[in-house]
């Protein structure tokens, strides 16, 4: 497959929408309890040493205690036996089938980088899109050459223009080497960024500044290195909550699955 074709894929897969998922360690996120590593029972110091990273203990029934950890930012549970020698990875069940690791991995694990991605998001470079007084904000990564980019930023005009969302598109510069960096930067130097972004999406083509800055090319490079740590392949990247659950989505959204980013349904 030629390097052309990847980037062409980037911005033609169809839409997906996942609970977020994310390496802790992409967004500066330690393990909680880290410095306390060696009073670790040796199986969970075992599984330290092959990558896990461990947020938490809790209480579990039986003499167990459980430990809310990650792999390769893959949630998980460890139960270690009340004579610290032998652990269960996995779910817990009670007789009711219920999940006994669903709770701590939520309140020890999930929650933490949840508002950490989001922490990030918002100290990233990007060009707000509706009110600042919007009740819910949508993050996107936006590259200027993504058709799929102009059609979500048109599909969300209802929610936008109504004062209801406020989108805030995350620039990056992935889909064409030769020309999306130098528009994104451009962009984001623009005396009035979003008057900019409208255009584009209206049509107008954005012409390269002769002279980037050098500030905001680092910049760009973070918004890169924020896109790829979520693990996304594809733009628009949207990243917002559901409820109290923060999920991402990639490519064009259908009608319905825009009801669920917008958080509402259109009027």
């Amino acid at each position: 497959m030629s390097s052309t074709t990847r980037q062409q894929l980037r911005c033609l897969l169809p839409h997906r929408s996942t609970r977020l998922k994310v390496a802790a360690a992409a967004f500066g996120l330690l393990p909680f309890q880290a410095s306390f590593a060696d009073d670790y029972p040796a199986p969970i110091q075992a599984l330290e040493k092959e990558g896990l990273e461990v947020y938490g203990e809790f209480d579990a029934p039986e003499g167990l205690t459980g430990y809310a950890a990650s792999h390769q930012g893959q949630p998980m549970t460890i139960f270690v036996t009340a004579d610290g020698e032998h652990a269960i990875v996995g779910n817990l069940l009670d007789s009711n089938a219920t999940n006994l690791s669903e709770e701590p991995l939520e309140r020890l694990v999930q929650v933490p980088m949840d508002d950490v991605a989001w922490q990030n998001l918002g100290n990233s470079a990007w060009i707000a899109d509706g009110s600042d007084d919007a009740e819910r904000i949508v993050y996107v990564f936006t590259d200027p050459n993504c058709p799929y980019c102009t059609r979500f930023y048109h599909d969300s005009r209802p929610w936008v223009e109504s004062g209801k969302v406020q989108l805030r598109h995350v620039m990056v510069g992935i889909l064409d080497p030769a020309k999306s960096p130098r528009q994104a930067v451009t962009m984001l130097a623009a005396d009035d960024p979003s008057a900019m972004l409208a255009a584009h999406e209206s049509g107008d083509a954005v012409e390269p500044l002769k002279n980037l800055p050098r500030e905001l090319e680092q910049r760009l490079q973070d918004n890169h290195n924020l896109f790829y740590g979520f693990g996304m392949v594809a733009t628009p990247g949207i990243v917002y909550y559901n409820g109290d659950k923060l999920e991402m989505s990639q490519g064009a959204p259908t009608p319905e699955q825009m009801t669920t980013i917008m958080g509402s349904e259109l009027n």
